[in-house]
């Protein structure tokens, strides 16, 4: 089964400036109307200046902050979902972790093998580790909804291995959000929506407006608030003849505000932006049966996790000219994310009819701190011209948790999410430097190459490279291709979450089940290793064809990763049970970790067609045309040498690492605007995706 996605739009702006001020801005936003946005001068995947995104040796498409806002989403991942054929957002519902964080994919594959940066600069991920059975089992990505897209200006997207420039993470590409730089004018929006099926009432709200500093500086503030109801799509539990489950979007109520700026100073400028967000959600577990807690709940329960994340982030540097035409950049980014949790109408079964029915169920907070120090060198008198740029990397990270509440993790532990007992933390240093250099021996050809150094304190090094090359052939076509190796190093929370809840045996014993770092005594018993980096090669090639206002791109990317981090099925049994019980260990049950067991290969094409016509009356349209394959087979899975006869993953699990994204994706978006009225239609088509039922079941595909 195929799905298609329909929105249709009337847009009306509302300005909050004064009559010059909107004058000022209406000029501006008419001529990016009429420019496409691939004419944009881009910031990612080169050092250089003045490069285009037509113009570049990688494909990057470039999506406006006006588009975005346009498309009335109240989140920025599915915005960009719509409008990006290579991105997914692969929403998950019901789940205590998964659900309240909202990464995208790139390219078919897990969240955190894509780099996000904001303005240029690495964004820290969340401190919520996806544990459930959910598109990105085993990550920790970033959460775009915390960033407002009223804050947007345009997201750059390189859909390419770019290790090699960027360090970990951007084995599938990069995705560079760069923030509003006005220094007048405004606008603010007011939305209202609900769903066909009467739930789901939604309120959004917010805007953005510029201020001039001295000396020609600016400063844009932007903010967003959004209050939603929960949705629900389950059908009706055959057992009760009524609902008993949720299966939907949470409640929500979410707040975030950004900050720009830049001021010239010392022959450059100083430049800082900062966003904090917070967001408040409730999801709920899966329905417990009446036989549970009849005392309290004779009718069964579904207990409610709320998750409330807490995120800021800041960045502060300077940028501009040294002596012998040199230019420098230096900043340091700081973010943090805490995410507490509670659970309520539930109960702990290990405390009987005297059980409260609400828990503090602890929190997890991941920080990040990276300084950058980047001097590039323009040289146009090298050849048909040159550009030489070399850098220096740190980053700190710290990972920790906070317990929950005793009567949360006593005995079986709250049910639903009992939290975190014992507490854990952990941090590491990374120190990177690189050189890039893009050199044009005639002026129709470009190459580009790329080598990056990176030493990780916690588990060793990785180098990396990258090259590529662009070649304009007579008229409006130019080829391209690209070749090179990229990593990913384990995450501090795939090194050192801990997830420990009580669980009755049949005998009606207490045991444990638990998802344990590979460095606990019990996981290594049972065949756990030290997490090492997976590595890449990623190859493509492709073609750029931009005849007028007509752009068409065509590209064939394979990306092979060996060393794949995945989540382990829950180990249990009598196996498991021998052999802890001979290492004096009789209190867990199952126990799952994280292992360096996947190698695969994800293999695909993107076409991408843009075209702007003038119209009678002073109107413009706009249409973008988009269709994007990706197929990730798995090449091999590890045994488990501790436990042979019990896989590391099985169907569920192998289904969502490489089959429960759509294989097949499609956007169409047509646009008719005149000055600032304008109607807009987009339609995504999203092809077939497999997944399971719990346990080893037979793959559906929908």
């Amino acid at each position: 089964m195929s799905i298609f996605g329909v929105r249709t739009f009337f847009v009306l702006g509302l300005s909050t400036t004064t009559a010059a001020m909107g004058a000022a801005h209406a000029e501006q936003v008419t001529s990016e109307d009429e420019t496409s946005m691939q004419e944009t001068i881009i910031v990612t995947g080169t050092r250089s200046a003045g490069r285009k995104a037509l113009d570049s040796s990688a494909p990057i498409s470039v999506v406006s902050g006006e588009e975005i806002s346009q498309l009335g989403f109240g989140d920025l991942s599915r915005s960009l979902e719509y409008l990006e054929p290579s991105v997914n957002y692969p929403r998950a519902a019901t789940t205590a972790t998964a659900a309240n964080s909202r990464p995208i994919t790139l390219r078919g594959l897990a969240p955190d093998q894509t780099l996000v940066l904001v303005n240029g600069k690495r964004r820290h991920a969340t401190a919520i580790l996806n544990i459930n059975n959910a598109v990105g089992r085993g990550a920790a990505g970033v959460d775009l909804d915390l960033i407002p897209a009223s804050a947007i200006a345009r997201v750059e997207v390189l859909r390419d291995g770019a290790a090699a420039q960027y360090g970990s993470d951007a084995i599938a590409g990069v995705v560079n959000l760069i923030l509003r730089e006005d220094d007048h004018g405004g606008a603010a929006f007011v939305q209202a929506s609900t769903t066909e099926e009467g739930d789901g009432d939604a309120f959004m709200t917010g805007g953005w407006a510029g201020f001039a500093l001295p000396a020609g500086g600016h400063l844009t503030l932007s903010g967003e608030y959004r209050d939603q109801a929960f949705t629900n799509r389950a059908n009706i539990d055959q057992r009760y003849g009524r609902v008993t489950y949720q299966v939907g979007d949470p409640d929500l109520q979410a707040g975030a505000l950004v900050a720009n700026a830049a001021i010239p100073l010392w022959g450059g400028e100083v430049y800082g932006f900062g966003t904090h967000s917070r967001k408040d959600a409730v999801n709920p577990a899966g329905f417990r049966t009446p036989t549970l807690a009849p005392d309290i709940y004779p009718d069964g329960f579904l207990p409610k996790i709320n998750a409330v994340a807490d995120d800021w982030s800041y960045a502060l540097g300077w940028s501009g000219d040294l002596a012998g035409g040199w230019l420098m950049d230096a900043g340091y980014v700081s973010g943090r994310d805490r995410v507490e949790f509670s659970v309520s109408e539930t109960v702990n079964a290990s405390l009987g009819a005297a059980s409260p029915t609400s828990f503090d169920s602890g929190a997890v907070k991941y920080e990040q701190g990276v300084a950058d120090l980047t001097l590039s060198r323009p040289m146009p008198d090298v050849l048909a011209g040159a550009h030489l740029a070399l850098g220096l990397h740190h980053r700190h990270e710290e990972y920790r948790s906070e317990e929950s509440e005793p009567a949360a993790f006593f005995g079986a532990g709250a049910d639903g999410f009992a939290g975190f007992s014992p507490a854990f933390e952990g941090s590491r240093n990374a120190n990177a430097g690189f050189a890039d250099l893009e050199l044009s021996p005639v002026e129709p050809l470009l190459l580009t190459a790329a080598f990056r150094y990176d030493d990780y304190d916690d588990f060793g090094d990785a180098t990396t490279w990258r090259a590529s090359a662009r070649y304009q052939l007579a008229g409006q076509l130019a080829l391209r291709a690209s070749i090179g190796s990229g990593f990913r190093a384990p995450s501090l929370q795939q090194q050192r979450f801990r997830l420990v809840s009580g669980a009755l045996d049949s005998t009606g014993n207490l045991t444990a089940v638990g998802t344990l770092p590979v460095s606990d005594p019990v996981a290594q018993l049972l065949g756990a290793l030290p997490l090492k980096a997976e590595t890449s090669d990623n190859i493509g090639a492709g073609a750029v064809l931009s005849v007028g206002d007509l752009s068409i791109t065509a590209d064939w990317f394979r990306i092979s990763i060996d060393d794949r981090i995945i989540l382990s099925e829950q180990f249990g049994g009598a196996a498991v049970t021998d052999i802890l019980a001979a290492n004096g260990i009789t209190n867990f049950r199952q126990v799952r970790f994280f292992s360096n067991a996947a190698e695969t290969t994800t293999e695909g094409y993107e076409i991408a067609a843009r075209y702007w016509a003038d119209m009678p009356f002073g109107a413009t349209l706009d249409v973008a045309l988009g269709y994007a394959h990706a197929k990730t087979e798995l090449d091999a899975l590890a045994p488990n040498t501790t436990l042979p006869a019990l896989p590391y993953l099985q169907t569920r699990s192998l289904l969502l690492l490489t089959e429960a994204q759509p294989e097949d994706k499609a956007t169409l978006g047509l646009e008719l605007s005149r000055g600032r009225l304008g109607i807009q239609t987009h339609v995504s088509y999203f092809g077939t995706y497999s997944s399971a039922g719990f346990g080893n079941t037979l793959p559906q595909t929908w």
